[in-house]
């Protein structure tokens, strides 16, 4: 956009001067001059005089689809205007605002064969457009065809090649550019280094970077902005920030591109201390703000944080426009509030294909399979076409809902409209057919799939056999698990798991002396709570946390009040040799459930407790939460890295199907 500003300075005393000169007069017999408006300027009443052309005349289509194509342009070539420059370039530029990719190739096509066929300041018009209308071949052929370039040229090449996601192109062109003698300016670098926050390393970056500090570009607003954004991409967070504390002068462009760094990374404290320092710093927040700020919180599920950053956009009368709206709408999914979801769903301006897939995917995440499937036939009926990851999302809901039929018609649907099943979908049928105990069709599909089975799709059979204990289709399964990925440890913990839900315990010694041998580390497991803007985290037989007397004795109150009403250790989720005390000991100090007695430690009477964890939740502590939430009479939210349990009055939101 700089570029495009500075360009049309370069040819504003031409358009202008021409413009005072060719006042409207009668048309005589000899050629005519007309008058225009500029392009920038508010359009005013049409005309009768067909030779003063009005901003919104310049691209009106020839009468009768005869001429050139262009009503202005056949008018040139009949004399009644003569060429002129500012014409041309009023033209290409207004093609360039709305996007007119075949008016455009017709007053290119026309201005090739005019006086002006060589004329620099044209070409460069010519070549704005074609970057920003995406077609960076065309652009490329006049490049290379232009007798005479200039910085002008260069920089528009290299942009339209950065915002058009061709980082090669862009980065083959800046040395060249140098021999030929031409300096960079701002901008030239800025969209250089845009480009290389693509590329696959920070060589080229860091590279680019010492060329700035060297010119004195690195204090400039744009410059400095664009190492933000190229190191945050890197997942170089520090550098960025250095470089964006020695910014003597800020904008929200330098504040949006650390805030969404921050968001990549899956930093919502980071991101959300941002905002603040924005707010703080006198710069107002925009969409792509609010879009970065909630799409980091949703990854750490910061419900409340997420609450006061949408309460502070509709003060500041931020509208739920589609990209800052499928945001939004995915924090409040993965934030365990499907509910506040679905009303920012249908407050959308407009909703667009992004919006009915993060709604999808969260009621698939919530357990609402069948909510997620008349939501998946009402899109259908709209006429909005699903793509792959709108098909996962709904194989994902049957799967986890149980809806066996439903999964298998959706994943053949598929060829219907033209979408090609990936390596996702198969595993996800995997799943569906192992949660519903169909092992042996599950290993059937996997066998008579059109491609190669991967690591992933070997990995739900293991899974199934794990939850229906199936031994020695599991120890199968977790071998080619093992030969595909040796450096996962996913499959041998649950082949461990497996044996030692059987009481197996020399076959899991075996198991993990070869993860010891492979130096395959099993993840902790460890759950947290939001309390007070403060996370409070919790392992399994925490003694470290400052309330750890209180948090037990709470456990234990809670525990035996569950077992009057029917509650019963499931020791077979200890997964150690010991005696039964000691497992059932091992049982009550699973990390969810230290999260849980702090909870109720913490929060008001009656109020909903969101807890998350990062491995799937154990079984026994699934049974103890249900009957929690019955003799507490509060609905406990747990996250796990598969979905959301709702705990309500006893019974859990996945109909134990999980």
């Amino acid at each position: 956009m700089k570029i495009r500003t500075w360009c049309r300075k370069i040819v504003s005393f031409d358009k202008y001067a021409t413009a005072r000169s060719v006042v409207s007069r009668p048309i005589t017999s000899s050629a005519a001059h007309a008058a225009f408006s500029d392009p920038d300027a508010p359009e005013a009443e049409s005309s009768d005089d067909p030779c003063i052309i009005q901003t919104k005349d310049l691209l009106r289509r020839s009468s009768n689809g005869s001429g050139t194509g262009l009503h202005v342009l056949d008018l040139l070539d009949r004399g009644l205007l003569q060429p002129d420059r500012a014409l041309y370039n009023s033209m290409l530029r207004r093609c360039t605002q709305l996007r007119k990719v075949n008016e455009g190739r017709l007053v290119c096509a026309h201005v090739l064969k005019s006086m002006f066929k060589h004329d620099r300041l044209i070409h460069n018009t010519i070549l704005n457009m074609y970057a920003k209308c995406g077609l960076m071949d065309e652009a490329r052929k006049l490049f290379d065809e232009m007798p005479v370039t200039d910085m002008v040229t260069w920089t528009t090449m290299i942009t339209g090649y950065s915002q058009n996601n061709q980082s090669d192109g862009a980065v083959a062109l800046f040395p060249q550019m140098l021999r030929m003698g031409l300096q960079p300016n701002e901008f030239t670098l800025s969209s250089l280094l845009k480009a290389l926050g693509f590329w696959p390393s920070d060589k080229c970056g860091r590279q680019l970077h010492a060329y700035c500090l060297k010119y004195g570009y690195c204090s400039n607003l744009y410059v400095g902005s664009a190492l933000v954004d190229m190191y945050t991409r890197h997942d170089r967070i520090d550098e960025a920030r250095s470089i964006f504390c020695l910014l003597v002068n800020k904008n929200e462009v330098s504040w949006n591109a650390l805030i969404a760094g921050y968001s990549r990374k899956g930093e919502g404290e980071h991101a959300l201390c941002m905002l603040q320092e924005m707010l703080r710093a006198g710069f107002e927040p925009t969409h792509f703000t609010y879009s970065s700020v909630f799409g980091a919180l949703s990854a750490t599920g910061s419900l409340e944080q997420g609450k006061w950053v949408h309460a502070h956009m509709i003060k500041s009368g931020g509208q739920l426009i589609e990209f800052v709206g499928n945001a939004l709408l995915d924090m409040y999914a993965k934030s365990g509030s499907i509910e506040d979801a679905e009303k920012v769903f249908y407050r959308l301006l407009r909703r667009d294909l992004v919006s009915w897939n993060s709604l999808l995917t969260g009621y698939a995440k919530h357990g609402h399979g069948r909510e997620c499937v008349r939501k998946f036939e009402e899109m259908l009926r709209r006429g909005i076409q699903p793509n792959d990851i709108t098909f996962l999302c709904v194989l994902n809901a049957c799967s986890h809902a149980g809806l066996l039929d439903e999964g298998q018609y959706y994943f053949r649907l598929m060829k219907k409209y033209n979408v090609e099943a990936r390596v996702v979908h198969h595993v996800t049928i995997v799943d569906l057919l192992g949660r519903a105990g169909l092992l042996d069709r599950a290993k059937k599909f996997i066998e008579e799939m059109t491609i190669e089975p991967t690591a992933e799709i070997w990995g739900a059979l293991l899974g199934a056999c794990r939850m229906h204990k199936d031994m020695k289709l599991g120890a199968y399964a977790a071998e080619r698990v093992f030969e595909l990925n040796p450096n996962d440890s996913g499959p041998l913990v649950l082949l461990s798991n497996i044996y030692a839900s059987a009481g197996r315990w020399g076959e899991v010694v075996k198991v993990r002396r070869m993860m010891q041998k492979n130096g395959v580390k099993k993840e902790p497991a460890c759950s947290w709570v939001d309390i007070e803007n403060k996370v409070h985290m919790f392992v399994a037989n925490d003694d470290s946390h400052p309330h750890g007397k209180e948090i037990r004795k709470m456990w234990e109150e809670v525990s035996a009040k569950i077992k009057e009403i029917g509650y019963v250790p499931d020791t077979s989720h200890v997964l150690f040799f010991a005696d039964k005390q000691e497992r059932e000991s091992r049982l009550q100090h699973h990390s969810e459930k230290l999260a849980l007695a702090f909870a109720l430690l913490k929060t008001p009477p009656g109020s909903t407790i969101r807890i998350k964890k990062n491995i799937r939740v154990c079984g026994d502590c699934h049974s103890a939460f249900k009957f929690a939430s019955k003799v507490l009479d509060r609905e406990i939210i747990l996250r796990d890295t598969n979905r959301f349990h709702h705990f309500h009055d006893g019974s859990c939101s996945c109909g134990d199907y999980w």
